[in-house]
C-alpha cells in the first residue's frame, strides 16, 4: 500500500522542523575557496608522512576512548586549561552547543545571544524546541549593554551565548561588558572562544572566577577542520550533567590519533596562524583602500565589509564568475544587509581576490 508522504510528514514532523531550512554548504566547484574560515595551508610532506605512519598503529576493529583521555591532557596542555577545570569534546563545536542546549532544554526556558552572531546557536535551539531571544547589536557590531541586561532581566535565559570573537562581524566584544553579562545571567554563559587562535584575549584563564561561566574551543581555525574537534571547559559539576547528553564514542579514532599527533607540532599550526595574522593586516589595509567599502576591523581569520547599497549580490556573483567564492551576508538582511565575508586565504589567493574585486568596483 503506497501511504501519503507529504501527509504522513506534516502528521509526524513538528511544525517549527518543517519550518526550518537545513544547513546549506555550497559547492565551492573550482573556485578559489574563501567563505568558510578556514586554514588555507596544508602541513609540509614530510609531516604528512609522519602522521599517516602513526595512522597504521589505529585499529580500526576497536571502539575509540569513550573519554579521549589521551588527547584530553594534550588539549588541556596546548590550551592552557587551568587544572581545576574539566573537558568535554565533541564532534565539532556544534555538537557541544546542542548538548548544553539539550541539557538545559524544559518548557518556557530561553536561549539567549546578541545577533548578527554564530548561527549554529538560534538554529539548534529551534530544533531542541527551546526559544531563541536575540538581542541586535549596536550599529558597529558592539554589545548593547542596555538592551542585553535588560534581555536577560526579561527572559532570565538558561544559556548566554557570546562569540568572541564573533561571528560574522570578526570583532571582540568588551571584556568588561562580558563580565557585566556573566554576573547579570541567571543561567549558564558559554563564551566560544572558536577564533581563538588569531585573537588578542581570551577568558579561558577567568574559569573558575565565575561559577557558571563555560568556554567554548575548537580546533578547526588551527588547521584542523577536517577532523571536527570541539572543546568544552568549564565547572566539573556543569561539565558532569551536560556530558550526560552526549552520544558514546563521539570523537572517533582517527580524530583522536590524528588531532594528538598535530599538537605534537604545535609548532606547525602556530606558524600558519601567525601567517594568516599577518596575512589579515594586509588584506584589511587593501580593502579600505577601495573606496565605498566600509571595512570592519577583525580579530578572526575573517573580514567583513559593506558594500555599496545595493551591489553585495552582484559583487558576490561576479567575484564567483571570476573563480572567488566568499560568503554572501546580504540575505540575512538587518545589520548585515550589503555585507559580505571573506576568509583570508594565502598571500596568493588573497591578491587574487583584491584583484577581482578591483574589476567589479
Amino acid at each position: 500500500m503506497t501511504r501519503d508522504i507529504k501527509q504522513d510528514i506534516e502528521h509526524w514532523v513538528p511544525a517549527a522542523i518543517r519550518a526550518l531550512s537545513a544547513y546549506h554548504v555550497p559547492d565551492p566547484g573550482n573556485c578559489i575557496k574563501l567563505d568558510a574560515m578556514e586554514n588555507p595551508y596544508q602541513w609540509p610532506p614530510e609531516l604528512v608522512t609522519a602522521w599517516l605512519e602513526r595512522l597504521r598503529t589505529v585499529s580500526l576493529n576497536r571502539y575509540p576512548d569513550p573519554s579521549a583521555r589521551s588527547l584530553q591532557q594534550a588539549l588541556r596542555t596546548a590550551m592552557r586549561i587551568p587544572d581545576a577545570i574539566d573537558v568535554l569534546l565533541g564532534n565539532g563545536s556544534d555538537e557541544l552547543i546542542q548538548m548544553i542546549i539539550q541539557t538545559l532544554a524544559a518548557p518556557g526556558r530561553v536561549i539567549l545571544a546578541p545577533e548578527p552572531t554564530f548561527v549554529m546557536y538560534r538554529l539548534i535551539a529551534q530544533v531542541v524546541g527551546v526559544k531563541f531571544a536575540g538581542v541586535p547589536l549596536t550599529d558597529n557590531f558592539q554589545l548593547d549593554m542596555d538592551a542585553m541586561l535588560e534581555a536577560i532581566d526579561l527572559h532570565q535565559p538558561a544559556v548566554v551565548f557570546l562569540a568572541y570573537p564573533n561571528n560574522p562581524t570578526g570583532n571582540l566584544f568588551e571584556a568588561k561588558a562580558i563580565r557585566r553579562i556573566i554576573e547579570a545571567s541567571p543561567g549558564l554563559v558559554v563564551v566560544d572562544e572558536a577564533y581563538a587562535a588569531f585573537a588578542s584575549d581570551s577568558f579561558m584563564g577567568l574559569l573558575g572566577e565565575y561559577s557558571n561561566l563555560l568556554v567554548l574551543r575548537t580546533v578547526s581555525k588551527m588547521g584542523l577542520a577536517g577532523l571536527r574537534l570541539g572543546l568544552l571547559a568549564g565547572p566539573p559539576a556543569w561539565l558532569g550533567e551536560i556530558d550526560k547528553t552526549r552520544l558514546p564514542y563521539n570523537i572517533n579514532v582517527l580524530t583522536q590519533v590524528s588531532a594528538e599527533f598535530a599538537l605534537e607540532h604545535r609548532d606547525v599550526l602556530d606558524t600558519q596562524t601567525a601567517q594568516i595574522r599577518a596575512d589579515r593586516e594586509v588584506l584589511l589595509k587593501a580593502l579600505q583602500a577601495f573606496p565605498g567599502l566600509r571595512v570592519y576591523p577583525s580579530e578572526a581569520n575573517f573580514i567583513l565589509f559593506r558594500t555599496p547599497a545595493g551591489r553585495a549580490d552582484k559583487i558576490f556573483a561576479g567575484l564567483r564568475e571570476r573563480g572567488i567564492l566568499i560568503k554572501n551576508l546580504h540575505g540575512a538582511g538587518g545589520a548585515l544587509t550589503d555585507c559580505l565575508r571573506v576568509t583570508v586565504g594565502t598571500p596568493a589567493e588573497n591578491s587574487a581576490f583584491v584583484d577581482a574585486l578591483r574589476a567589479l568596483l
